[in-house]
């Protein structure tokens, strides 16, 4: 017979004494377990023991989490919760310095259990820790065991943070601003005020004013990991806590002060791993700066604002000012109308006469501009090139910038996640990151010259403009998966990885995935294959007797001209001949027949 699911086999130790083999009931009261045990000793009154996890932290077992134990789980039987709390509560106000230190140093080790933690509080245990902490007298080992007490008390949200006494804080204050101070002290301050930060407004912006930024510096270019990685939670809770403006106003002096190089330099890239903690602060730090640009990410542009219509129009000048500028002051008004919006259109804008209607998009909004600016005015050669080699190509041939720049802002945004809320797990942090002051707008510079050159490589045109957006996409996921530590990297792999390359992966990632499918599904692949394959014949030659249009090719260059071919109805005759450019395909009756005078040519198959 199995044996029942309210029934666990344990074994209960205790220091000098032969282990017991139970099987524990769930049915029965703890209490009655307890007793059988102490029984089994010899131990009178049982009601001051209790069962406690050998491993861990060696969390109590009590009759909320008695269902947790499982089959084979060692348990040691310890002084029950209400007497160790009442011990240890007498042990740290002993005048003996060596009961008082070891008191503490127990107390910081079993505070994280719930249930001891709630007898202690209730004797108002938490007070003579304010003591400890308050008295000038306490330092070093002491003072650093109360702090961890303190802090492994209130994770359990017994007691309000809000309800600590002003002189309390400041006493906490005052070891992270003290010089010289005990870095495990301080890391331990550190990580209360973290905890204080998000609590309420008010001991923010205490917080947020006693200890600077300046000093959060000072402690995060330590070279002790443990107090850099304090200083980061502390800096990430008071930038998460800001209000917006607040936070840019930190942004921007943390800019000035270099953090984001340090960061580059001397955590990214020191010989000690980063560590999983430290890689979540990065993450948030990297997905709050990017934040910064949902505000002009989600404002569409307004013609009638003088500095963005400015913005607009030195994308023209810069562009083309060697071209017409020396001649447009002759101009009238409706020619020099007419010059904006053929210079526009050479731009790659879909509304020339009305360019600020493409930026009226949101995303990207005015990043789009802002991003094309900065490329124009940092890079104003590649961008002078990327517009002058695309205006002598083909209408259908140009790869257009205005357009590509929109919908690349885009994509970046939603590959960085701009404007999402931070993940309280995530790690993805990019290296490279750190390493570039205007990333955003530096990394769409990089990319706005590749979606060029991937352009060229897939000989696309107008109508090919979203699957060029597709390959393009995928070259920049690609690229950041391998997490380039610079952008420098990141251009040279994004680079590399050309059209061809995007094919070759795509063709084997797709056998992969057929190699590994189940053999059901194989079977059933098989078995529709010939049906797929009848139905593929049937559309190409359906689209063959449709007909389409093709663009004569010279021995010497690209002509303009057209040239419309189909096949016949009963796949037995291919009919071409001259079109006009801009007229749409003829229908299939005003083909001429074969024999005919007309200019159509008839080719038997």
């Amino acid at each position: 017979m199995p044996p029942s699911k309210d029934v666990v086999k344990i074994a209960v130790q205790m220091m000098g004494a032969i282990p017991q083999l139970i099987e524990l009931n769930q049915a029965k009261p703890l209490s009655a377990v307890v007793k059988e045990v102490c029984d089994a000793w010899n131990l009178n009154n049982s009601e001051r023991f209790a069962l406690q996890y050998v491993d861990g932290h060696k969390a109590y077992i009590t009759e909320s989490n008695r269902g947790e134990i499982k089959n084979g789980s060692i348990l040691q039987l310890a002084t029950a919760p209400d007497q160790e709390a009442a011990k240890l509560h007498s042990g740290i106000q002993s005048n003996n310095m060596d009961v008082k230190t070891d008191s503490l140093k127990k107390l910081a080790e079993i505070s994280r259990d719930v249930a001891f933690a709630q007898e202690f509080i209730s004797r108002n245990g938490l007070s003579q820790l304010f003591l400890i902490v308050e008295a000038d007298n306490n330092v070093g080992e002491i003072l650093a065991h109360a702090l961890k007490a303190f802090m492994e008390l209130m994770e359990h949200d017994f007691v309000s943070w809000e309800s600590l006494s002003p002189a309390f804080i400041k006493k906490i204050i005052s070891y992270v601003n003290v010089v010289p101070m005990d870095t495990s002290i301080q890391q331990i301050s550190l990580a209360i005020l973290e905890n204080m930060v998000p609590t309420s407004r008010s001991l923010f912006e205490l917080v947020k004013h006693e200890v600077t930024l300046n000093r959060l510096i000072v402690l995060l270019k330590a070279m002790n990991r443990q107090l850099q990685l304090k200083a980061m939670a502390l800096l990430i809770a008071l930038l998460l806590n800001a209000s917006e403006p607040e936070r840019k106003d930190m942004m921007d002096y943390l800019g000035e002060k270099n953090l984001r190089q340090f960061i580059h330099k001397n955590i990214v890239h020191a010989s000690e791993p980063i560590g999983d903690e430290m890689a979540h602060y990065l993450y948030v730090l990297q997905s709050l700066t990017l934040n910064l640009l949902e505000r002009r990410m989600r404002t569409p542009m307004d013609p009638y604002a003088q500095e963005q219509r400015e913005l607009l129009q030195s994308l023209r000048h810069v562009a083309f000012e060697s071209e017409n500028e020396s001649s447009a002051g002759g101009f009238n008004t409706e020619r020099r109308r007419s010059l904006c919006a053929k210079e526009f259109r050479k731009l790659g804008f879909m509304n020339n006469s009305n360019p600020a209607m493409d930026l009226h998009r949101i995303p990207p909004g005015l990043l789009a501009l802002d991003s094309m600016v900065y490329f124009s005015r940092h890079f104003a050669s590649a961008y002078s090139r990327f517009i002058l080699e695309n205006s002598s190509r083909e209408d259908k041939h140009e790869c257009p910038f205005a357009r590509g720049s929109v919908q690349l802002a885009f994509m970046l945004c939603e590959i960085l996640h701009v404007g999402e809320s931070c993940s309280e797990t995530a790690q993805a942090f990019y290296p490279m990151f750190f390493g570039q002051e205007h990333f955003f707008e530096e990394l769409f510079c990089i990319c706005i010259q590749l979606l060029n050159k991937t352009w060229k490589e897939m000989r696309a045109t107008q109508e090919d403009f979203d699957k060029v957006m597709q390959v393009v996409r995928e070259q920049i996921t690609r690229t950041l998966t391998l997490r380039p530590t610079s952008l420098e990297l990141f251009k040279s792999r994004v680079n590399a990885l050309n059209y061809s390359e995007i094919l070759r992966l795509r063709q084997t990632e797709r056998m992969h995935q057929e190699e590994t499918l189940a053999a059901p599904v194989l079977e059933l692949k098989e078995r529709l294959k010939p049906e797929l394959l009848n139905l593929i014949q049937q559309q190409r030659l359906l689209h063959l007797s449709e007909g389409t249009l093709f663009r004569k090719i010279s021995s010497r260059r690209r002509q303009d001209k057209l040239w419309y071919c189909r096949l016949s109805p009963n796949h037995k005759f291919l009919h071409y001949g001259d079109v006009e450019e801009g007229i749409q395909s003829p229908p299939v009756e005003s083909l001429p027949e074969k024999g005919s005078s007309g200019p159509r040519l008839f080719y038997q198959l």
